[in-house]
C-alpha cells in the first residue's frame, strides 16, 4: 500500500512536503494506521520554521491526511466490489433462488392438485349427478371435504354401478361454495330419499393443508435459511447472504477521480465547441479550485448547475470536463437507475450517493437524464404524492437542501425536457445556473468536425470541415461524430486505403436521407410517377427566391421507406418571414401538384409532404400571428391542456389554415405550368441518370432565376475558404 499511495502523493503539488520527505517516512514507518486523524508518521515532521511556515506545513499535512483516506476508501470500495461482484458468487444466488422458486412452485401445485397426473381422478361431477346416480344408489361410501379448497372428494364402493354400468374409478370431486352447509344440505337431500338419521354417509373433514399458511411458512423459512448460512465462520460473506438487499440500495454510480487515477477524465480541449457554455462553466471549476477567494467577497458558492439542450450536444462531456479540470472526484449516475419496482430505493440511493459525495468532498455529483425522477409532482397521485417517483423526488430535494457551503460538493444535471421538471427543481439554491447547451453553430461545427476527423483522409481535416459544416446544419456533435463514423466505415467496406471525399459525401446522405436501396424494385410507370414527383420539388426549389439551395436530387429508393428525395443545403437562419414560410410550403406541395398536373391523378407519395405543410400553415395561424383574420394571437400545441379559445375561433383558424395551403397549392401549379418543358426535362434526365446534383441543374435548364443560390452555403474541398466574412452568429 505505501508505494502506491507514495505514487499518488508524489503526483500531487505540495510545495513544503516533498516526494523525497514523504518517501522516508512512508518507507521506515510500516504501521500507516489510516484514520479521521493524521498518520502518527506525519506527527513526527519537525517544525522548527516561523508561524507562517508552521500553518502551511499543517495545511498540507492535513491534505495528506485527506488523500489517504480517500485512497483507504477506494481500496476498502474495490474490495468490498470484489466479495460482493463475483460472477460466481452471482451466479450461485441465481442459480439457487431459481431452484427454490422451481421448487416451492411444483409442491404447491402438487398439494392443491394432488392427483393431477392422472386425468381419471381429476373428474367433477354436479350436485344433481352426485345426488340422483349416487347417493340415490347407495354407492356412495364417505365424503372428504377440504374446507381450504372448497372442494368435497365422493369416494364410491369398489364394483359401484352409475347408469347401469360397472365403473372401476372410485373418486369423484364436486365444487361446492359454501362448505359450512353443505352437510345440512346432504342431510336434507338423505331425507328426501328416505335414508334414516344415523345411517348417511359419513362426513370426514380434511383439514391438512392450508395453502396460505404454508406459502407463508415456506417463505419466513426461506429468510431464516439465507441469515443463517450468510453467517459463516471465518466472517467472509456467504455466496447466500442477507448483504445482498443492502446491496440493491446502493447507488450504482460511475466514479472518475484523477487523483487516484480511476477512470478517464475528459477536458475542455477534448470538447469542440460551446464555447460560451464552456465559458460559464469554467467559473465553477474556479469555484472548486479558490473557493477562500469568493467567500473572502462575501459570495456564496453556486450549489448546483442544470446543462439544458436537445440530445447529443455534449452535456455530459462537458460535465465530466469540469470534474477532470477542477481536479475533484466526479460520481456520475442516471437518472433512471434511481427508479426500481421495489418501493424506497430510489430515495435510498438518492441518499447514498450524496453520501458518497460528502465523504470525497471536494466533489462532483452529476445525475444525467434527471427529468426520469424530476418530473412534475402531480396533486391527484395516490394520497397526495406517495408514489415511487415522488418520493425520489422529495429525497433528491432534501439532499440538495442539505449541502452546505463549505462542504464542497457541486450538483450538475443535464436533460433535454426542461420543460416537464418540477419548479422546486430549478429554483436557485439547488439549481442556481441554468446553462443552455444548444445545437452547434457553423463555426462549431466546423470545429466539430476537425476534432472528430481524425480518421485517415487522403487530405488534412482543414480541407473538409468548411463544407461539412456548412452541408449539416441542425446536426448535433453526436450526429457529425456519426457521420465521420460512416465515411470511414464506407472507405473500409470498399477496401480503401484512406477515406476520400466520396466517402463524406455519402456519410451525409445515409444520415439525411437513408441507405440506396436498389433492389427495391418498382414499376416503371411508378418509377415516371415518382421522377416527376422530384421534379416538381427540384423545380420549385430552383424558382422561388427564398428556398434553400440544391445539393442532390435522386429517385433510387432509400431503406427509409423513401422512393426518391431532393436534398438542400439550408443556410444558418434564425428568423423566417411569413414569405419565406409560405414558398416552403410551395416547396412542400411541389411533388403533390406535378403528379396532378403530369398524370391528371394523384397518389400517396406526398403524404409526408402534406404533413410538413400543414404544420407549417398551423404554425402561422395559431402561433405567429401572420394571419390578418385570427388576430395576433399564439396558442400552445399542448394536447394535454385546456383550449384557451372558443369553437367559433377554433373553426376560423381551421378556415384559414386550409385557405393559406389552398393560396400555396395555386402559387405551385401556376409556377409548374408556366415552366413545364422544364419540368419535363428534369423528370427525363431523372429517369436516364436517376441523380442529378447542383452543376447538372445549371446545365440542364440554366441558374436560378433569382441569383446564384450557392454563393455561401458550398465550397470545393480544393479551393482555399476564407472565414473571415463568413456569419455564424445567433440573432
Amino acid at each position: 500500500m505505501g508505494l502506491s499511495l507514495l505514487n499518488i502523493i508524489s503526483k500531487s503539488n505540495f510545495r513544503i512536503l516533498r516526494p523525497k520527505l514523504l518517501s522516508n517516512y512512508v518507507g521506515t514507518n510500516k504501521e500507516l494506521v489510516c484514520t479521521r486523524y493524521m498518520s502518527n508518521y506525519l506527527r513526527k515532521i519537525p517544525i522548527t520554521t516561523s508561524k507562517k511556515h508552521n500553518i502551511a506545513v499543517h495545511k498540507e499535512i492535513a491534505a495528506v491526511n485527506k488523500l489517504i483516506l480517500r485512497y483507504t476508501h477506494s481500496q476498502k470500495n474495490e474490495n468490498d466490489g470484489k466479495n460482493t461482484d463475483d460472477p460466481r458468487n452471482a451466479m450461485m444466488i441465481k442459480i439457487m433462488m431459481a431452484i427454490f422458486t422451481v421448487y416451492l412452485t411444483v409442491y404447491v401445485i402438487s398439494m392443491l392438485f394432488p392427483n393431477a397426473s392422472n386425468p381419471e381422478d381429476m373428474r367433477y361431477v354436479s350436485w344433481n349427478e352426485f345426488v340422483h346416480l349416487m347417493l340415490a344408489k347407495g354407492e356412495v361410501e364417505e365424503i372428504i371435504a377440504r374446507p381450504d379448497l372448497d372442494i368435497v372428494t365422493v369416494r364410491l364402493h369398489e364394483g359401484a354401478i352409475i347408469k347401469g354400468r360397472k365403473i372401476d374409478q372410485r373418486t369423484y370431486h364436486m365444487n361446492i361454495a359454501d362448505l359450512e352447509r353443505f352437510e345440512q344440505k346432504l342431510r336434507e337431500a338423505e331425507t328426501k330419499l328416505g335414508i334414516k338419521p344415523g345411517h348417511g354417509v359419513p362426513v370426514v373433514y380434511d383439514r391438512s393443508l392450508n395453502a396460505p399458511e404454508l406459502i407463508l411458512f415456506l417463505f419466513f423459512a426461506g429468510l431464516l435459511a439465507l441469515a443463517y448460512f450468510g453467517r459463516s465462520k471465518g466472517g467472509s460473506k456467504s455466496p447466500i447472504s442477507l448483504d445482498m438487499f443492502s446491496q440493491i440500495k446502493r447507488a450504482k454510480y460511475t466514479l472518475i477521480d484523477p487523483l487516484i487515477g480511476q477512470g478517464k477524465g475528459v477536458r475542455f480541449k477534448d470538447v469542440a465547441g460551446l464555447k460560451e457554455a464552456k465559458q460559464e462553466v469554467m467559473e465553477f471549476v474556479d469555484y472548486l479550485k479558490r473557493p477562500d477567494h469568493y467567500k473572502n467577497l462575501g459570495a456564496k458558492v453556486p450549489k448546483g448547475a442544470l446543462l439544458l439542450g436537445p440530445p447529443g450536444c455534449g452535456k455530459t462531456m462537458l460535465a465530466k470536463a469540469v470534474a477532470t479540470e477542477s481536479n475533484v472526484p466526479f460520481l456520475s449516475m442516471n437518472g433512471s437507475e434511481f427508479i426500481e419496482m421495489i418501493g424506497g430505493l430510489g430515495a435510498a440511493r438518492v441518499r447514498d450517493l450524496f453520501k458518497e459525495g460528502r465523504k470525497r468532498s471536494p466533489c462532483i455529483i452529476y445525475i444525467d437524464e434527471i427529468d426520469a425522477i424530476g418530473r412534475k409532482r402531480s396533486s391527484r397521485g395516490p394520497e397526495g404524492g406517495g408514489d415511487e417517483g415522488e418520493q425520489t423526488l422529495n429525497q433528491l430535494l432534501v439532499e440538495m437542501d442539505g449541502i452546505g457551503s463549505k462542504e464542497g460538493v457541486l450538483m450538475l444535471a443535464s436533460t433535454n425536457r426542461a420543460d416537464i421538471l418540477d419548479k422546486a427543481l430549478l429554483r436557485p439554491g439547488r439549481f442556481d445556473r441554468h446553462i443552455l447547451i444548444d445545437l452547434p453553430t457553423l463555426e462549431e461545427r466546423k470545429e466539430i468536425f476537425e476534432q472528430h476527423l481524425k480518421i485517415k483522409l487522403d487530405k488534412e481535416p482543414k480541407h473538409y470541415s468548411q463544407k461539412m459544416a456548412h452541408l449539416t446544419p441542425g446536426f448535433s456533435g453526436a450526429d457529425i461524430a456519426n457521420v465521420c463514423n460512416e465515411a470511414a466505415l464506407h472507405a473500409a467496406r470498399n477496401s480503401q486505403k484512406v477515406v476520400l471525399e466520396a466517402d463524406l459525401d455519402y456519410a451525409v446522405e445515409r444520415v439525411v436521407g437513408g441507405t440506396e436501396k436498389r433492389s427495391h424494385a418498382i414499376s416503371p410507370d411508378e418509377k415516371k410517377i415518382v421522377a416527376y414527383h422530384e421534379a416538381g420539388h427540384a423545380l420549385i426549389g430552383w424558382l422561388l427566391p427564398t428556398t434553400d439551395a440544391l445539393l442532390k436530387v435522386t429517385i433510387v429508393p432509400r431503406t427509409n421507406a423513401a422512393l426518391g428525395f431532393a436534398q438542400y443545403t439550408p443556410t444558418e437562419r434564425y428568423l423566417l418571414s411569413k414569405q419565406a414560410l409560405f414558398e416552403k410550403m410551395c416547396l412542400g406541395l411541389g411533388g403533390r401538384v406535378a403528379e396532378s398536373i403530369v398524370f391528371n391523378s394523384i397518389t400517396t407519395g406526398a403524404q409526408n409532404d402534406l404533413d410538413k405543410v400543414t404544420k407549417i400553415a398551423n404554425a402561422q395561424v395559431r402561433q405567429y400571428g401572420m394571419n390578418d383574420k385570427v388576430g395576433l394571437v399564439s396558442f400552445s400545441e399542448d394536447k394535454n391542456s385546456l383550449r384557451p379559445y372558443s369553437n367559433k375561433l377554433a373553426a376560423l383558424m381551421e378556415t384559414e389554415v386550409s385557405r393559406l395551403v389552398s393560396d400555396a397549392y395555386f402559387k405551385t401549379e401556376k409556377l409548374l405550368k408556366e415552366n413545364y418543358n422544364k419540368l419535363e426535362l428534369i423528370a427525363e434526365e431523372l429517369l436516364k441518370k436517376e441523380s442529378l446534383n447542383y452543376e447538372e441543374m445549371v446545365k440542364l435548364i440554366g441558374p436560378p432565376p433569382n441569383g446564384e443560390k450557392r454563393a455561401v452555403e458550398m465550397y470545393e474541398f480544393n479551393s482555399p475558404v476564407d472565414t473571415k466574412n463568413t456569419d455564424s452568429s445567433k440573432n
